[in-house]
């Protein structure tokens, strides 16, 4: 079959169909179950307010500015490192203020979570000053830990350095 240049071939998977149904459904759910939540019991779904969920929030802005959280409808993950480095210090911060304070488990787990991010943002730092030194544009592919279908597997996504 022939086609024109201005006709295009689309194929409309019908899993994919019933797969976005799907999640369309699980979404409306969600939303219900947001709208008829009382204050009374919205706090029950939120976490403990201790100093892990402190340290897992600042972990978190910093991956996202990091990269490490994309669109998976357009494939592109902004990167901000300054963002990244602003939370990454903070947990710096929180290592030095909460010195002689905290359980060695909670220690442990501080350092080792703020040498995991000051490691990638080192390893990110690098990618894209060698990406800018060889000129190239301010976006570069890079892994991502989830596909579409939200299961784990390696996938390339765009990476769009704002500014």
């Amino acid at each position: 079959m022939n086609q024109t240049p201005n006709e295009s071939n689309i194929h409309v998977d019908s899993d994919w169909k019933a797969q976005a149904e799907a999640e369309r459904e699980k979404l409306r759910k969600i939303d219900a179950d947001r709208a008829s939540a009382t204050p009374e019991n919205s706090h029950e779904k939120l976490p403990p307010a201790d100093f892990r969920s402190i340290v897992g929030l600042l972990a978190t802005q910093a991956l996202s500015g990091l990269g490490a959280y994309g669109d998976p409808a357009t494939g592109r993950v902004v990167v901000d490192l300054p963002g990244a480095q602003f939370a990454i210090d903070l947990l710096g911060v929180l290592v030095e203020k909460t010195k002689g304070n905290l359980s060695d488990e909670e220690n442990k787990e501080l350092t080792a979570i703020l040498a995991e991010l000051r490691s990638r943002f080192v390893q990110l730092t690098q990618m894209v000053a060698a990406q800018t030194a060889r000129g190239g544009p301010a976006s570069i592919a890079a892994p991502t830990a989830t596909n579409t279908a939200g299961k784990d597997a390696p996938q390339k996504s765009k990476i769009i350095f704002p500014g």
